[in-house]
Formats: structure tokens, sequence, C-alpha cells
């Protein structure tokens, strides 16, 4: 099996390199407005941003911050098919601002925009994001009553473009292929994901860090449960806030396609220099899934429940009839062609064989 996986330097507020209705699921992080390290961003792109903000207008700035994010939903809206999911992950800010200290709701904001798009909003996904700092609370210590609670999660939106779900050929295999265990349903989809807790799987060099800390990059788990969730094989995921490409190796990994915009050449060129990591980090993501499973199924025997069903790909049983056509895919070899790579994948071998 075959996957392309583009990338391009680029304003994603013109995804005019993706064509129309070509893109099955969209996964993304957007720099969150009224988060600082965002302020030069976003007052480039407009300059009342810097006015706003430079005269403690934070209302003003944040209405104008999201102003250019809308842009970017534009797009997604022309180039996502009917059906197609979209995943959103913002949080929320707090800021102070001539020393008036406020929360500025980015999720309900994007929620909004994307609903006055037309898309459809689904339930969503909370997760709890680590923190490094020691003195967490905010606000006046143990006097009631002006502390604040901490703001230590993050917002997965989900949206459906338009009103119906996309149709597939009756036991479509690129479907039923990419399926997911019971147990991994099970925990994926519940709407506070608490396990959650930093980078399963990340590209490793040398500035890696600090490329990080400027794109904020989400946990590689983030994009990877998502793309597994909301997307076939043979699916294209667009990531239009690409950053050091979390997103196009999750969806390597997962045996998706996938385009990415970013505005720094810098994130290309360093995910550039390590691409020859991939076949290794998707064989042992798909063989920790294989084998998690295992357990499960020692667990739920153990517990006196019997499994009815065998894997047709793998020596273990599962729970459902959905679950016996399962077979994860690995990276054999990816090959540099312009504007990006393309991979070959191979269904992963039972550990046992």
């Amino acid at each position: 099996m075959e996957t392309i996986h583009r990338v391009f330097v680029g304003d994603s507020r013109d995804l005019s390199a993706v064509a129309d209705d070509s893109v099955e699921l969209v996964v993304t992080s957007p720099p969150y407005p009224m988060i600082e390290m965002w302020d030069d961003l976003f007052a480039d792109l407009d300059p009342a941003v810097g006015d706003a903000l430079e005269s403690g207008d934070g209302r003003v700035a944040f209405e104008a911050m999201h102003a250019q994010l809308d842009r970017v939903w534009d797009e997604l809206e022309r180039v996502l098919v009917d059906g197609g999911i979209a995943c959103i992950n913002v949080g929320d800010a707090t800021r102070s601002i001539d020393d008036s200290f406020r929360v500025y709701p980015n999720h309900a904001r994007v929620l909004e925009a994307f609903e006055s798009r037309g898309f459809d909003p689904l339930p969503d996904v909370l997760w709890r994001k680590p923190t490094n700092s020691a003195a967490k609370f905010m606000g006046s210590g143990t006097l009631p009553p002006n502390a604040y609670v901490t703001l230590e999660h993050e917002y997965v939106l989900v949206f459906r473009n338009g009103n119906e779900s996309r149709s597939f050929e009756p036991r479509a295999d690129r479907r039923y292929e990419a399926a997911y265990f019971w147990e991994e349903r099970n925990r994926w989809f519940t709407d506070l994901w608490t396990d959650v807790r930093g980078e399963l799987q990340t590209l490793e060099f040398e500035g890696s860090e600090e490329l990080r800390e400027r794109s904020a990059a989400y946990p590689f788990e983030i994009p990877y449960r998502l793309i597994c969730m909301y997307s076939t094989y043979g699916d294209t995921v667009l990531d239009p806030f690409w950053g050091t490409g979390t997103t196009t190796l999750a969806a390597m990994c997962a045996g998706r396609g996938s385009v990415g915009y970013e505005l720094e050449e810098a994130f290309l060129e360093a995910f550039d220099r390590q691409i020859d990591d991939v076949p290794a980090i998707s064989q042992s993501i798909g063989r920790a899934r294989l084998e998690a499973h295992r357990s499960f199924v020692e667990e739920y025997r153990a517990e006196g429940s019997t499994l009815e069903y065998d894997a047709e790909y793998y020596d273990t049983s599962v729970v459902t009839k959905m679950e016996r056509s399962i077979r994860l895919r690995e990276v054999d070899s990816i090959e540099t062609v312009a504007d990006g790579y393309r991979v070959e994948h191979e269904p992963l071998s039972d550990g046992d064989e």
C-alpha cells in the first residue's frame, strides 16, 4: 500500500494547492489567540491585533486574532469532503491586560465559527495537559475570594462537514481492516482523556526541543488516535498548522496520506532529516497495539469471559465481528518526492510468527 504526504511552505489562509473535496479528515492545533507566544504572529497577519494589545483592549485583540483563523476555516469547508471530520485541538487562554485578569474562551469562538459555516458539532474531548509549574494556583493563595482555578485542560473539538455521515460500499476492506480493537474504542471514545501525558513517539533531532517550543506541538498520541478514530485506509489527513509534523508522522504510522501547510521552512528541514526513523517508529506503535490487545484478552479470559471471534490476520481473539479483519500497517520505506514523501506500507506481521 502506498501513501503520499505533501507539505507546503505557505499561509494556510490560502490552501490553493489542495483541491476541493479532496480531504477526508482534518487534524490540527492552531496558534491559540491571546497566548502571548503567538502575539507577534497574529500582529504580522493583522496590525490591528498589535494596536489592540497596545491599547489594552483584549476583547478587540481576541476577535481580530480569530478573524485570521476564520479564513483558514473557510478553506477547510472547501477542501473537506461532505461528511468529512475536522478535529481542532485548542485551549483557552488566561491573561491580564491593564491589570484585569480573565479567560479568553478560544474553544467557544472556534465552535461558533465552524457552526456558522455549516459544520455540525459532534461530542468533543477534554484532555489534561501536563504542567511544569510547582505553583499552579492563580490569585491570592489561600485567601478567598480572589483565587482562580487552574487551566490545565485542552479541547479536541470535533465537527462533521454537513449533516450526513460518509457512506462506504458494503464490507469495504479499507474500512474493516482499519478497525480498532474493542478496548481501544472504549478508551478512545470517551469525552475525557486522562492518559495523554506526553509524546508517545516523536522525531528527535538537534534543535528539536526549541522547535517544538516554538510550535507548541501536541503529543503524538492525540493525532494518532484521532486519525484511527475518524478515517480509513486510503484517506487523506490535512493539518493546516503543520509545525513539527506530528500529524504527518501520525498519518504515516496509521497508514493514511496527509497534507500539511507550514509558514516556517525550518520545520520541514528538521522533519526531513529524521524520516529514516519513521519505519521503526511505526512498527513499534503497531506492535504495542497488538501486544496491548493480547494482554487485554488474557485479562478478559481470566475474569471468566469468553471471546467468540478470532482475528483473521493475527493469532488472537477479538470481542466483536467487526474486529476480525483488523490489519495494522507499518512503514516499509520512505522516498522523498516533490513537495513531500511517498511511503510504502506493509501489513504488520504477527509477532508470534
